[in-house]
């Protein structure tokens, strides 16, 4: 996805008009890039709200750090990447929180339930309603992955990077990516297997 003018040299005048602080060419970004920022999040924070929070910080970012980029990676690329690393931050943010939070524990035990912290239903915009058991049990898994296994399947397999885009996104070569696929599937097997045998058998 690039904006209305194709090809480098109308990203470069694109890029150039908003190093300027053209208000009509931030318009034009948010309104090109706004579905696959919200959907890069959504694809790692499952709630909706994190995700649309998120997104309006990615946006931020690039207004405010538009000057910082080098243009040695494609505009989407760049973008991709802040919105991969406010979504991560986030996650880190969370896991902070739970890992310090006997008391904060203790006290929620006395509290209402966080609606917003609820993924229990979750599902990501492109999984059709006859999928959505088995792609709630996929989604899960692809959390328990290792870090890097977890980036480069979600920006593969949900958001439908080629190997290129993630290996830019990333900053890895191609092979790296092929590896963490390839380890990334392998583990989801192992861990899917009881469930598919499960299944098999009901």
């Amino acid at each position: 996805m690039k904006p209305q003018n194709d090809g480098q040299i109308g990203e470069n005048d694109f890029i150039g008009r908003l190093k300027k602080q053209d208000q009509s060419a931030f318009k034009q970004l948010v309104n090109t890039y706004k579905d696959q920022v919200y959907n890069t999040c959504l694809g790692f924070l499952k709630n909706p709200h994190d995700a649309e929070d998120v997104a309006q910080e990615v946006f931020i970012q690039i207004y405010d750090s538009i000057d910082d980029f080098r243009e040695e990676a494609t505009l989407s690329t760049w973008i991709y990447r802040i919105a991969v690393t406010k979504s991560l931050e986030l996650i880190r943010y969370r896991k902070r929180k739970k890992r310090s939070g006997f008391f904060q524990a203790m006290s929620s035990v006395f509290s209402e339930p966080d609606e917003e912290a609820d993924e229990s239903g979750y599902m990501h915009p492109g999984v059709k309603l006859e999928n959505k058991e088995r792609a709630a049990v996929l989604f899960n898994e692809i959390e328990q992955l290792p870090e890097r296994q977890r980036i480069a399947f979600t920006l593969q397999k949900v958001e439908g990077l080629s190997y290129q885009e993630v290996a830019d996104v990333m900053k890895l070569s191609i092979p790296a990516v092929e590896s963490l696929l390839y380890r990334g599937k392998e583990n989801l097997k192992k861990q899917l297997s009881s469930y598919y045998q499960q299944n098999e058998l009901d």
